[in-house]
C-alpha cells in the first residue's frame, strides 16, 4: 500500500492537472452542452475507463512501445485523429430533428457515448506518455505489487476527475439548456463537432517529443 503522504502529493498534482483545461475537459464540456448531463457523464466514464487501461499497459511495459518504436506511435495518433474526423461528420451531419429539442430532451445511447469516449482515450497517445510519464515517479517498490499500485494512482486521478469534471458537465449542461430555446439551437451539435475536429487537428500535429 503506498504511504498517506505519498498518495497526498499525488493527489495534489492530479487536482492542479484536473482544474488545467485541457482537451479532455473540452469534450466533456461539448459534449454536456450538445447532449445533455447523461452524455457528459457517460464520456467522462468512457475516457476513466482508458486511463485505467493506459496506467495498465505502463505496468506492463506496453506504453514503452511509443518510445521505443516512433511508428507505432504515429499509427495511432493518425487513427486516433481519423476516428475524431469521423465523429466530428457525425455530428455535424445529424439529422436536424435531432438538434431542436431541449439538452434534457435528448437521448442518446449511453453505451455509444461512453464507447466514444473511450476510444477517444485509448487513440491518444499523448496520455499514454503522460501516465508513463507521471505514475512511476510515486510507485514504490516496497508497496507491493507495481500493478496493483498503478490501479491505485488512475483511481485517484478518476476521482479527482470526477469531482472537477462533474461540476464542468453540469455547468455546461445548464448554461445549454437555457440557450436550447433561442434561434440557431443547432449551434451544440457543431459546436461539438468542431471540438471533435480540433482536437484531430491537435493529434495530427502532435510528436512523441
Amino acid at each position: 500500500m503506498l504511504a498517506p503522504a505519498t498518495l497526498a502529493l499525488f493527489s495534489v498534482a492530479c487536482f492542479a492537472l484536473a482544474v488545467t483545461p485541457g482537451p479532455d475537459m473540452l469534450l466533456i464540456a461539448s459534449r454536456s452542452a450538445s447532449q445533455g448531463r447523461r452524455a457528459g457523464f457517460a464520456t467522462l466514464a468512457g475516457i476513466q475507463a482508458g486511463t485505467y487501461c493506459h496506467a495498465l499497459a505502463a505496468a506492463f511495459g506496453l506504453s514503452q512501445l511509443f518510445v521505443l518504436l516512433p511508428l507505432a506511435y504515429d499509427a495511432v495518433r493518425i487513427a486516433g485523429a481519423v476516428y475524431l474526423l469521423f465523429l466530428a461528420w457525425k455530428c455535424v451531419t445529424a439529422p436536424a430533428n435531432t438538434a431542436v429539442a431541449t439538452v434534457a430532451d435528448r437521448r442518446f445511447p449511453v453505451a455509444q457515448v461512453f464507447r466514444q469516449g473511450l476510444l477517444t482515450n485509448l487513440l491518444n497517445p499523448k496520455m499514454a506518455l503522460f501516465v508513463l510519464a507521471l505514475f512511476p515517479q510515486f510507485v514504490q517498490p516496497d508497496a507491493g505489487a507495481i500493478v496493483w499500485q498503478m490501479l491505485l494512482l488512475a483511481t485517484v486521478l478518476n476521482a479527482i476527475g470526477l469531482l472537477v469534471n462533474g461540476a464542468v458537465i453540469i455547468a455546461a449542461s445548464t448554461l445549454a439548456n437555457r440557450w436550447a430555446a433561442r434561434p440557431l439551437a443547432r449551434w451544440p451539435q457543431y459546436f461539438l463537432g468542431a471540438v471533435f475536429s480540433a482536437l484531430a487537428g491537435k493529434l495530427l500535429l502532435d510528436s512523441s517529443q
